[in-house]
This record gives structure tokens, sequence and C-alpha cells, in this order.
């Protein structure tokens, strides 16, 4: 174990403060709310509320059976819950209410399971703009559901624009601008970034995303973010070793940063989503599951290609592959995929501190959660682990569900929400 002294929170703050210009877009959901796979600020945490540090299976608020596997986050809007799940060999969307009962079902097409032991064909999270529920399956199913549980559009992506050939299973949730819902699928096949009329369903636009790479660095399975440019929203998308911003009203290219991979290595795959802190845009790459752990810090804005001006640190011993890092009082915690967790300063990619979970053979597929000065993160036997983070790292409780967990932890209004393999879980500090 490493670790590191503890600098004031002062300056992440700071910088969040000086750069709005190109900070993340927000929701005006409130506390009551996460209406997307990392919440309100799409970082990860929340500053509201207050949390548990311990429980157990058999003693939580309560606990729903749910239809089948699912591995997408559950959304929430207004205290209603909503997430993906097959039923009966369908796609489906399923809405609870604050005390976990089941309030409506919508099925959408026929069911692609997933084929990774992790994976489902419902990986992707639903997202929420208080008015529908727009969702997107491995089968290629696309839909708006309103939250009574009716159909607003529905289509088929693969048979519209042709079958991905992704390794694993589609992890690509949707996004939201004011008007659009953005998908985006990065493969070696034909990729491409879109936005769809959020009323409508009808394309508004579609801009091709292909480079020429090594084997399977094309393939992306993480989700675009919507940040601000020069007062307009851009949408950030990270995929085939080029990080883009796309003007969100016709997908132009704003800017572009490359030289991610420059010893052109194979099979590495874009599964760690950006995330934004203040000015900067901290990007995981590389197989950190495999001890090579890439982690680069790029300057948000510019016009064009910026990738001789724009990298303002690199790292290679600190890094993801698969969980994506959160934000919490403007400094970045990052989960690695065996467990170690960093506390860095965005501004200079330099650690506050570095320590770890305690060491098993399982993996971390979930990414970390954090809320009250603490950190939730889920190993995929179904470890959910507590830590206080706030200054150094103590860890304050395992709590073992019984089941796999691979969704990421919700913190809405002082419970915390946990998809498991085979129920959804509510704990409370309450």
């Amino acid at each position: 174990m490493k670790t590191f002294p503890f600098r004031s929170f002062a300056l992440g703050a700071l910088t969040c403060l000086l750069l709005q210009p190109w900070t993340i877009r927000t929701t005006s959901a409130g506390e009551a709310s996460w209406p997307g796979w990392r919440g309100p600020e799409n970082n990860g945490s929340t500053p509201d509320g207050s949390y548990p540090s311990q429980w157990s299976a058999d003693k939580v608020l309560w606990k729903t059976k749910l239809p089948g596997k699912g591995c997408s986050t559950p959304v929430v809007w207004d205290k209603q819950i909503y997430l993906t799940v097959p039923i009966s060999g369908f796609d489906a969307v399923m809405a609870f209410n604050w005390a976990g009962k089941p309030l409506w079902q919508a099925t959408l097409g026929t069911e692609i399971a997933g084929k990774h032991q992790n994976g489902s064909g419902s990986n992707p999270s639903p997202v929420t703009d208080g008015t529908a529920l727009f969702v997107y399956f491995k089968s290629g199913t696309f839909a708006a559901v309103e939250l009574d549980g009716s159909i607003r559009w529905r289509m088929n992506l693969i048979e519209q624009y042709g079958a991905d050939d992704l390794f694993w299973d589609f992890g690509t949730s949707p996004v939201l601008t004011q008007n659009h819902v953005i998908m985006a699928r990065m493969h070696g096949g034909d990729s491409w970034v879109a936005a769809f009329d959020k009323k409508t369903g009808k394309l508004s636009w579609r801009v091709p995303r292909n480079f020429e790479v090594p084997t399977e660095v094309d393939h992306g399975y993480n989700t675009p973010a919507v940040i601000q440019h020069d007062g307009r929203e851009a949408v950030l998308v990270w995929g085939a070793a080029q990080l883009t911003a796309h003007d969100a009203t016709n997908g132009a290219v704003l800017w572009s940063c490359g030289d991610f991979n420059p010893q052109s290595t194979a099979l590495w795959p874009a599964v760690s989503s950006p995330v934004v802190a203040g000015n900067t845009a901290v990007v995981c790459f590389g197989r950190a599951d495999r001890g090579q752990p890439r982690l680069h810090g790029i300057k948000l804005g510019g016009a064009g290609d910026v990738t001789s001006t724009h990298r303002v640190w690199k790292r290679e011993d600190i890094g993801s592959f698969v969980p994506t890092p959160a934000v919490y009082k403007g400094l970045v915690y990052i989960l690695g995929d065996r467990g170690q967790i960093s506390c860095i300063d965005p501004a200079t990619g330099e650690p506050l501190w570095t320590d770890a979970f305690p060491k098993a053979r399982f993996n971390f597929y979930s990414s970390p959660t954090l809320a009250d000065g603490k950190l939730y993160a889920a190993r995929e036997d179904g470890t959910v682990f507590v830590a206080k983070i706030e200054g150094e790292f103590e860890l304050l409780a395992e709590n073992q569900m019984g089941e796999r967990v691979i969704a990421s932890p919700v913190p809405v209004s002082n419970h915390l929400l946990i998809r498991g393999e085979s129920h959804l879980f509510c704990v409370s500090a309450e």
C-alpha cells in the first residue's frame, strides 16, 4: 500500500468555479432523483443525503424479486424507480414505487441474452428527463417509454444500421441533450454517434466515427457525456483511442484529441467512460486488469485537433479497465478492476492518496458511487464495500448481498438502491 499526503479540497472546488464554460450539463431533478446511470451531474456522486455503511442482505429496508437477469443501473425520478430487465424472453422496462412495489411493466422487443457471465441483454441503463424513459438493449431495441408505461416511440437500430461485432455485450447507455437522445455505437464496423428527437424518435443527425486502429481498439462499451462548450451543448465521445467533442445540434466535430495509444497496442477496447472534473476530462485506457493502466487528463475546449496542446498529464501507474471513475467535491476517485482506490487531483493527475479493498479472486465491474463522504463499490461476487474517503481512506464495512452485483449503487434521498442479479435491494440509514 502506498499513500500520499492529502491536499486541500479547495483547489478542486476553485477549479470548478473558474471553468464553468465547460462544465457538465446538470439536471433540475433534485435530490429525490437519479435520472441516469451516473446520476444528476453525470459524475457518479451526490452532495445530498445520509447513507448507511453496514447492512446484510436479509436486513434491508426492502427487496424485490426481479423477473430476469439484467446488469443495468436503476434510475429514479420523483421517488419512482425504473430499470430495464428481461421478462419471459422480451426486453422490458419496469417501474417501482418508493417501497419497492411494482407499478407497471412495458415489453419492447425480443431479448438477446448476454454471453459474458457478467453481461446481459439489459446492460445499458435507462435515462429520463422527467417526461419519458429512454432505453436501449443488446437486441437493438431503442425506445422512449412514458412514465406511465405507455410507449412513445420504438425502433430497432440493428435493423436500421446493421449488427455490431463487439466481442462482448453492448453496454453503451443513451444520454440526453435538451432536444435529443444520443446513442453511440463503436465497433469494428461502421461506427457512429447519432441524435434522435426525444418526442418523435426521428433521426436528427448521425455522423461517422471511424479510425484506423489495432484489433479491438475500435470496440467501445462506454457512454458519452453531455457537456457545455462555449455556451452550447456538446457531446463528448471516447473510443478507438480518440476523444471527440461534437456539436449537439448537428454532430459536427468541435475538437478531437488522439495519441492515446502511441505503441499501437492491440486488444485495448474502451470500456470505462470519461469523467469530467472542472475543465479536465479524465480518461482511462489500457488494460488495468492486466497491469497495463493508462490515465490521461485532457483539457476541454479548443478547436480542431488539440492532441498536441490539450493533454495536460498522463500516468501509467493508475487506471481502470471497466469501472468508470467518480467525481466528489472536485476530486476524482478511480476504482481499479482488482480493488485499488486512488484519489487524484484532476488538474495535475497527482494522487492525494492510494489504497485498496481486501484482495480476492473477484473483479469490480460496477462503477463506484460517492455520497455522504463515503465511497460505495460493488464487487462481482456481491460484496458491497463502503469506505470513508474524505481526508484519507478508511474501510468501514463489507456487505454481502448473496448474489452477483454488476450495476452501480444508486444513492437517492437517504436510500441506497442496489441492483443484484436476482433482486432489487433498498437499504437506508433511517
